[in-house]
C-alpha cells in the first residue's frame, strides 16, 4: 500500500511504476520479493513450499468456525441488533444497500461503550441482562463485527460475511483472542506493571499448553509464569528499589517462592489470565487445570508457525467479480498482478469496471481497498472522473489523493506530500489493518518502519486520534506480534487506552 516514502513501504502492493520504480523491481525480483514484502509470497521461479498441516487431532476449519461461530454467537445477536435498531420505518424511500448500511447504527458513547439508554433497549431487545449485553457489545467490536464512528457504531465486514465465510470467522475470532486482555481486564487492586509483565508472558505459556497437548496443573503454569516474568526482568536489568541487604549478612532465604518476586501475586495474575483466556474460549479450567480448547490450540499452532491464510491464484480471474479477482491477485507478482487487472478490465465495459472496483473499495476490508486502487492505476485516464468523485469519502479520499497525484504526474517519491498528517496516519492504520489480516507477523513489525511520525510515540499518540475504526485491533496485533516488550507494552498501553476512551 502506500506510505509516507512510496519505496520504503512494507506493504508492497502493485502500482504502475516509474522508471525509477521498475529499477528497484528488478532488485526485488532478484531477492526473491512478492507483492506482501515477505519471504511467504509466491516467487516467479520457485513454487511456494506447502504450509505443514496442523496437528494430528486439529479440527477441519468448517469445525473450527462453526465453534467459533457458537462462542461469539452473544456478540453476533448484539451486531445484528445494531444493524437493525435504526433499520429506516415502513414506508420511508428505499434506500441503497450502502446508504441503508450508513443508516443503520446504533448510539454509541465517544469510548465505543453503549450509552446505558442503547444498553437497556437492546437488553430488552435480546432478552439478556445489561452486564451480558455490553460484555457481548464488546467482544462485536474487538472481533470485527461492530466498527465505531465518533457517536455512531455500524456493522463491520465480518458480520456481512459471518454466515458464508468460515475464514472470516476464524479470523474475528482470532482478533478476540489477541486482545484477552481486554475482553476481562485485569481488577484494579492489581499492580499495573506485573499486569503488563503477565500479558508478555502468557504467549509461552500457551505454547506449553499447546506442545502438551493435554491438561495441565496450574502449580505448573505458575512455576513458568514465574521464571518468565523473572526472565524478563532480567532482561531489563532491573533492580529492586529501596535499602538492600549487605550480601556478607545475607541470611539463606529458603526455597524461593513464585508469588515472592518483588511481593507480587502472582498466583492471583495467574488466575486472572486463566480467566480472561476462558472467556474468550481459548481454555478451560477446572479440577486445578488448565487446557486448550481445539479453537485455542489452532490459533496457538497458527501463531507459532506464522501461517498467513490467504487466497493465491496463478491467473484465471477473468469471470470473477471484482472482489474475488483482488483476492485472488492479493498473492500475485506484481506483473502477474497487472496482467490480471488488465484481463479483467478487457472483458468489461470501463466505466462498469471502475464502478465495480469502487465499490469494492468502499468495503471494509483494507487489503482490497489498496488493492482496488492498484487496479483503477491499470485503468488510467478513464477512471479519473470517478476516482475524483469519492475523494470526499473518508475511507477512500488518502487512496483518491494519491492516485489523483499520481495521474497528473507528481514524482512518485513525493507523492506522499498530498496527505495531511492526519489523512497519512489514517492510512498508515487502514495498511496496518490489511497487514494484521492478511499478512505475516513480521510484515507489521516492519510496517512501523513506514509511519509517518518519527518515533513510535509520536505515532501512537496521533493513533489514538485518527478515529480509525480498526484502531485497536491494529495494537494489539502489533504488540503481540513486535520482539520488543517495552515497544510491545506501550503499543498494548494505547490499545487499552483507546479502547476505554483513556487520553
Amino acid at each position: 500500500m502506500t506510505s509516507r516514502i512510496p519505496r520504503d513501504s512494507r506493504l508492497h502492493l502493485v502500482r504502475t511504476p516509474s522508471p525509477r520504480a521498475e529499477r528497484r523491481a528488478e532488485a526485488e525480483r532478484g531477492q526473491g520479493r512478492g507483492p506482501l514484502g515477505g519471504p511467504g509470497a509466491v516467487t516467479q521461479r520457485r513454487a511456494r513450499r506447502p504450509a505443514p498441516p496442523p496437528p494430528e487431532g486439529t479440527p477441519a476449519p468448517a469445525e473450527l468456525a462453526r465453534m467459533a461461530r457458537a462462542g461469539l454467537a452473544g456478540a453476533v445477536r448484539a451486531a445484528r441488533w445494531a444493524e437493525n435498531a435504526l433499520r429506516p420505518a415502513p414506508g420511508t424511500a428505499r434506500l441503497s444497500a450502502a446508504d441503508r448500511t450508513a443508516q443503520a447504527t446504533a448510539p454509541a458513547g465517544t469510548t465505543g461503550a453503549l450509552s446505558d439508554a442503547a444498553a437497556e433497549r437492546a437488553a430488552a431487545d435480546l432478552d439478556v441482562t445489561v452486564h451480558q449485553l455490553r460484555a457481548d457489545w464488546d467482544a462485536a467490536r474487538l472481533a470485527g463485527l461492530v466498527e465505531v464512528h465518533g457517536t455512531a457504531a455500524r456493522p463491520g465486514w465480518r458480520l456481512r460475511a459471518w454466515d458464508r465465510d468460515d475464514a472470516a470467522v476464524l479470523r474475528g475470532w482470532v482478533a478476540l483472542f489477541d486482545a484477552w486482555s481486554l475482553v476481562h481486564p485485569a481488577p484494579a487492586e492489581l499492580p499495573p506493571a506485573t499486569v503488563a509483565e503477565t500479558v508478555e508472558a502468557v504467549p509461552q505459556l500457551l505454547s506449553f499448553l499447546q506442545l502438551s497437548a493435554g491438561p495441565v496443573p496450574v502449580p505448573q503454569l505458575l512455576d513458568l509464569l514465574d521464571q518468565r516474568v523473572r526472565e524478563l526482568r532480567t532482561e531489563r536489568c532491573e533492580i529492586p528499589y529501596g535499602p538492600q541487604e549487605d550480601p556478607g549478612r545475607a541470611t539463606d532465604p529458603g526455597p524461593a517462592d513464585p508469588a515472592d518476586a518483588h511481593d507480587v501475586p502472582l498466583a492471583d495474575l495467574l488466575a486472572w489470565a486463566l480467566r480472561a483466556l476462558a472467556a474468550v474460549d481459548a481454555l478451560t479450567c477446572a479440577d486445578g487445570q488448565a487446557t486448550l480448547t481445539p479453537l485455542g490450540s489452532w490459533a496457538v499452532w497458527v501463531k507459532l508457525e506464522q501461517i498467513c491464510v490467504a487466497a493465491q491464484s496463478p491467473a484465471g480471474n477473468i469471470e470473477q467479480s471484482a472482489e474475488d479477482m483482488l483476492r485472488g491477485c492479493a498473492r500475485l507478482r506484481p506483473n502477474a498482478a497487472r496482467a490480471e487487472y488488465r484481463a479483467w478490465l478487457a472483458a468489461r465495459d470501463a466505466g462498469s469496471a471502475v464502478t465495480e472496483l469502487l465499490d469494492a473499495a468502499r468495503g471494509e476490508d483494507a487489503l482490497l481497498r489498496g488493492l482496488a486502487f492498484e487496479a483503477l492505476r491499470v485503468v488510467g485516464a478513464p477512471a479519473e472522473p470517478d476516482v475524483r468523485a469519492v475523494a470526499d469519502v473518508a475511507s477512500l479520499r488518502p487512496y483518491a489523493l494519491l492516485w489523483l497525484a499520481e495521474h497528473e504526474g507528481t514524482d512518485p517519491e513525493d507523492v506522499h506530500l498530498v496527505l495531511t498528517r492526519e489523512e497519512s496516519t489514517w492510512l498508515w492504520v487502514d495498511t496496518a489493518a490489511a497487514v494484521a489480516d492478511h499478512g505475516e507477523a513480521e510484515l507489521l513489525v516492519r510496517h512501523l518502519e513506514s509511519a509517518p511520525q518519527p518515533t513510535v510515540p509520536a505515532l501512537l499518540d496521533e493513533v489514538r486520534t485518527v478515529g480509525h475504526p480498526r484502531t485497536v485491533q491494529v495494537l494489539v496485533a502489533l504488540a503481540a506480534a513486535h520482539p520488543d516488550p517495552a515497544l510491545a507494552k506501550a503499543v498494548r498501553r494505547a490499545a487499552f487506552q483507546v479502547h476505554t476512551g483513556g487520553v
